[in-house]
């Protein structure tokens, strides 16, 4: 174990180096990574939106406005197609997802058919497989009417469509900005996910993509009164539009549509000579020039509509025919939304109007006040941990700090190769790992102590020492790997970025702490051949404990019973602090721009927008404020309304330096996939346990895994904090953080009732919980010391998230040692067991061995 091949020492060290070649772009500015040889990695982490500010939306497109916009198309088409053939017809209607027409003549019927099919004609609803989809089933009926039906495969071709559609405009008009790296994708059947990173102006990406920017020229009805209109019913082929201005202008406009957007060749921004104000210049292409042409050439004279979303943004009168294709539209722009309408233009219509559903932004002052309190905790938390390492190993203890610096190095050479982003509670992720991570060196550690402890000489016990705890190791983190999957695939946004960085560290760990480790040990043994195991300064626990802990049992789990069944109570009877993750609202962080922030005034001024429950708290510095919004009942859009409210009350007087919005519709989403993670969490580590080890374990496991996570969200009852996404990731943290425990704890047990055959059960445990309590121990407080400083210096926005994982690290120690291993004796465990298990499995071995083959000639 302790012999490594010339090749093996070349492999780990080359590892290293190619990791620290990744891990150093990290280090200098961008401009200087652009510059360095091809050959040279040169990728960094990508910052979260929360460290380095920007805007997450997530928007929503209407099944329901698709089916009612294709029930008008398909109803045009009708008409159309029967006035052209000139077949009458009466009672044409949509109602649903059914278009009726009936035919006056019954013997126009199967012609009316015949023409009609064309709308029935299969498209390729999948390209890569060439599946065919009918958009439409027409069928008569008895009474002479033809049904033309909207089939659902079809309108889930459209959705298909206008989401692709979708994405590529939006693209478009966020490309137009500027921005660095956007991200801009779908997800499920009707989501699509925004993320421009650096965004300083979160209303105007907003603006550009919630606007339709559908542009129509239509003709202005000068023969009949909008005023009758109005009050009336306007004539056949006539709607009333209003301006853009304030108060709005009605005008009375023609529904047909001379021109269209689909038409634009390009637009841009100028200056009007004779005004000198902005204006929008356009150019058609080929086939929208001569219909413009031709349109103002027939009605010289008369006023014409430009109209965007049915709103009339001028009605200049036509003075001449307009034969060159190129025009300007006016409308009192401002330079900055003149430009913003010709990006909207230029980038296309959108096929639906999507709906905000949840809204995260974080302006740039607070990211980069982030980011310097991440960097802070870490460098104190990492600090923190080398040195209590030096103290309690020596030199040893100093290869584990320079394994774990490397560790670090390789997680963050992990990240940039994945191109992951780097979000506060991946920063969190990493400050976590910096705890676990010694674990496993401290596992190998008092194994080689106990093994030098038992007589034998240093070198048979460091390759014992290791070689025993290789299986605990890989089971210990295999628990937490599996529980950071569940997260990943389970969670969204910052948690997935925190369940990245969690899993990395899992590999790099096992792979410093089994591999390097044991290289440098080795390395230290044949060039310094020393005689006795170094020592460190300090020592928690004293050699050879004998604690009863079962002897503690009667009363640990009459506590822990009466902890659960009083957090279940709490839970039942009182509200949780519900962030708006799962009961939706809006969350609005401000920075006052004056020295201190007038809490009760932002209460009054915004207790007048009749917004129902509002919250204002001081946080952090005497200049921030938290705002709280409740959910508005009404819709996804009603939160989008409220914010408005909000950022017009208060924006003379502060920055906004954060936001979130989340509506019904993702809240209830958050809230069931929060639960089935945890579920699903527990339900994949018992599957593993249950194979690793025997059923008795398994649901030891479980059980004592379940009495954390009750007794954390009594911790959250009781103490109000917020529960939120974040604390979800905590939660399976310390779902992963208390079965790590509790798996070395089993482990020992394992081993000891193969080797204690004739030793009571209440004995062999209390041996095995005072083998294992020295790396309990140190395991625990150096994962408390780097949360301790993430609590302390890593930023109030960490705070409710760490202060959870630390309860649930103090809570599970505690759960492995007094709820775990009992749990064995109330499973009637009996020692010896599992030797005899052994013994019957090599059994068979060996006559499967001595059997002789079968004849098969």
């Amino acid at each position: 174990m302790l012999y490594f091949s010339p090749w093996k020492t070349v492999l780990i060290w080359l590892t290293v180096f190619v990791g620290l070649m990744f891990a150093l772009p990290n280090l200098y500015p961008k401009s200087v990574s652009d510059n360095l040889p091809s050959i040279l990695p040169s990728q960094a982490m990508t910052l979260g939106l929360d460290l380095q500010g920007g805007v997450h939306l997530q928007l929503k497109l209407d099944r329901n406005e698709l089916v009612e916009n294709r029930l008008e198309s398909v109803r045009d088409q009708v008409r159309q197609l029967l006035r052209e053939d000139s077949i009458g017809y009466t009672g044409l209607s949509g109602k649903g997802q059914t278009v009726t027409v009936r035919i006056r003549n019954e013997g126009d019927v199967e012609a009316a058919m015949e023409l009609l099919s064309e709308l029935s004609v299969p498209v390729v609803g999948n390209t890569l497989t060439g599946t065919a989809v009918t958009e439409v089933d027409i069928a008569p009926r008895e009474d002479g009417s033809l049904e033309l039906i909207l089939t659902d495969d079809g309108i889930d071709y459209r959705m298909q469509q206008a989401l692709a559609q979708t994405v590529e405009v939006i693209r478009g008009r966020i490309d137009e900005l500027g921005t660095t790296e956007p991200i801009i994708q779908r997800q499920g059947n009707d989501r699509i996910i925004v993320q421009v990173p650096g965004a300083d102006d979160p209303e105007r990406v907003k603006e550009l993509i919630g606007t339709t920017a559908r542009l129509t020229f239509q003709m202005v009805d000068v023969e009949n009164s909008v005023e009758d209109a109005i009050g009336g019913r306007p004539p056949a082929g006539t709607e009333v539009l209003y301006s853009q201005d304030d108060p709005p202008i009605p005008y009375l406009v023609e529904t047909r549509e001379l021109v269209t957007g689909e038409n634009l060749d390009d637009a841009g921004v100028s200056f009007d000579q004779n005004t000198n104000e902005p204006v929008v210049t356009f150019r058609f292409d080929g086939t929208g020039a001569q219909r413009f042409g031709r349109a103002t050439t027939q009605n010289v004279g008369r006023p014409f509509a430009i109209v965007l979303d049915d709103q009339v943004v001028s009605a200049p009168r036509i003075n001449e025919p307009i034969l060159g294709g190129s025009g300007q539209i006016s409308g009192n722009f401002s330079v900055e939304g003149a430009n913003n309408l010709a990006i909207l233009l230029r980038a296309g219509a959108l096929p639906l109007k999507p709906t905000f559903v949840e809204e995260r932004t974080v302006g740039p002052s607070l990211g980069a006040d982030s980011v310097a309190a991440g960097e802070f905790a870490g460098i104190v938390g990492g600090l923190l941990v080398l040195v209590f390492m030096f103290l309690a190993y020596g030199l040893l203890g100093l290869i584990a700090n320079l394994a774990l610096i490397i560790n670090i190095v390789l997680l963050v050479a992990g990240l940039s190769i994945l191109g992951a982003t780097l979000t506060l509670p991946g920063i969190a992720g990493i400050v976590l790992t910096v705890g676990m991570a010694v674990d496993s060196n401290v596992l190998i550690f008092e194994r080689i102590r106990e093994e030098k402890l038992a007589g034998r000489s240093l070198i048979q016990a460091v390759d014992i020492g290791f070689q025993r705890a290789l299986t605990t190791i890989v089971d210990a983190n295999v628990t937490t790997l599996i529980a950071a999957c569940i997260l990943f695939y389970l969670g969204s946004g910052p948690i997935r970025g925190f369940a990245v960085t969690l899993a990395i560290g899992i590999v790099t760990t096992v792979f410093t702490a089994f591999v390097l480790t044991r290289w440098m040990v080795a390395w230290w043994i044949r060039n310094r051949k020393p005689k006795a195991l170094p020592e460190g300064f300090v020592k928690l626990v004293p050699d050879n404990t004998k604690i009863g802990f079962m002897w503690l049992r009667r009363f640990t789990f009459t506590g822990s019973a009466i902890a659960v069944i009083a957090s279940m109570v709490l839970f039942a009877t009182i509200n949780m602090n519900l962030g708006i993750d799962f009961k939706g609202g809006s969350l609005v962080e401000v920075q006052s721009k004056a020295e201190i922030a007038d809490t009760s005034d932002i209460r009054t001024r915004l207790s007048e927008l009749n917004l129902g429950e509002i919250q204002v708290q001081g946080f952090g510095s005497p200049q921030d404020v938290l705002i709280r919004i409740q959910s508005q009942g009404g819709g996804d859009n009603a939160e989008q309304s409220a914010l408005n409210l909000v950022r017009s009350e208060l924006e003379a007087d502060y920055d906004i330096r954060r936001v979130e919005v989340v509506g019904p519709t993702v809240s209830g989403e958050l809230a069931q996939a929060g639960t089935i993670a945890v579920l699903a969490a527990l339900g994949a580590i018992l599957i593993y346990i249950w194979l690793r080890f025997e059923w008795q374990f398994a649901l030891g496991a479980i059980i004592a895994t379940s009495h954390d996570v009750i007794l954390t969200i009594g911790m959250y009852v009781i103490t109000g904090l917020e529960f939120n996404l974040s604390s979800i990731a905590a939660i399976l943290t310390i779902v992963g953080y208390s079965l790590n425990d509790t798996v070395v704890v089993y482990d020992r047990v394992r081993e000891n009732l193969r080797r204690y055959k004739k030793m009571t059960l209440p004995a062999l445990l209390d041996l095995s919980m005072n083998e294992t309590l020295p790396r309990t121990t140190l395991t625990s407080l150096t994962t408390l010391l780097a949360l301790v400083a993430l609590y302390f210096f890593g930023g109030e926005v960490l705070q409710s998230f760490v202060a959870a994982m630390i309860f649930g690290v103090v809570i599970g120690t505690f759960s492995s040692i007094f709820v775990a291993a009992p749990l064995l004796i109330l499973f009637r465990l009996r020692p010896g067991s599992l030797a005899e298990k052994d013994k019957t499995v090599d059994a068979e071995k060996a006559a499967t061995a001595n059997t002789s083959p079968i004849d098969l000639g």
